[in-house]
């Protein structure tokens, strides 16, 4: 990787910083939101700059339809759907890291050495239940489903069945890079759990909700930028996991 693109990615992040920062309170929110939307244009400036790149076709058309919808959600959404549009925002924030995770893993499978597959396998873990779960608490504060905790006899048992093989899953792919219907079983049972997580939490709790999901998507970002090797997603990851960390206490 260049110098250019180091420094391009050592501007934004600190941008990022600044601007998760700013965003702590609500006399400095504003300028915060400026600091973060740099840091997000110097990302992808950086980004398309890198020499992998061979074909633009498909970035240029992603760019264009995630600024559609960018523009439409932020012209048409009102400020009292803040939750639910910050709780989609996670949602797609943890499906980009998650399907980068995967694409990964397709490409190189088991030739990943230990370490990149223990980050693959965080990051499309925290990343899976992330986006079942910011869509769930979506769901909930926009009244499609009942808001009330959601229960059934076994529940608390068969989440943490649940949970327990699905990480004894990721330890597994850990020594074994190369069992793939594992990594993938793994990635669809992290989704389900997200579901579950949240099913149970009343609509009232749904913030403190969403910043644990901030935190998920935060250490997901900063696993695909151990994967990939990327210094961006290093520290703006693990800056929005403290954020949430923070925020919840």
């Amino acid at each position: 990787m260049g110098l250019p693109i180091e420094l391009t990615y050592l501007a934004a992040s600190i941008l990022f910083i600044l601007g998760l920062k700013g965003l702590s309170h609500p006399e400095t929110a504003r300028r915060g939101m400026i600091f973060a939307e740099v840091g997000m244009f110097l990302a992808i400036v950086g980004t398309l700059l890198h020499r992998e790149i061979i074909s633009y076709e498909w970035i240029i058309a992603g760019l264009i339809i995630g600024s559609i919808i960018g523009g439409a959600m932020s012209i048409w959404v009102p400020m009292t759907a803040m939750p639910q549009r910050t709780a989609l925002s996670h949602a797609f924030g943890a499906l980009a890291a998650s399907l980068v995770g995967v694409s990964e893993y397709y490409v190189h499978g088991a030739e990943v050495g230990t370490f990149k597959m223990a980050a693959l396998s965080l990051e499309v873990l925290l990343g899976g239940i992330t986006v079942t779960g910011s869509l769930m608490a979506f769901i909930k504060l926009q009244d499609w489903i009942r808001g009330t905790p959601i229960t059934y006899r076994g529940q608390n048992v068969f989440n943490l069945s649940l949970l327990v093989l699905t990480v004894g899953m990721f330890f597994y792919l850990i020594f074994d890079p190369g069992a793939h219907a594992v990594f993938y079983t793994m990635a669809g049972m992290a989704f389900v759990f997200g579901v579950l997580l949240v099913l149970p939490i009343g609509a009232a709790d749904m913030p403190v909700v969403m910043s644990l999901m901030n935190s998920y998507a935060g250490l997901a970002a900063a696993a695909t930028g151990f994967a990939i090797s990327n210094n961006v997603l290093i520290i703006a990851g693990r800056w929005m996991a403290f954020q949430g960390s923070f925020f919840r206490s």
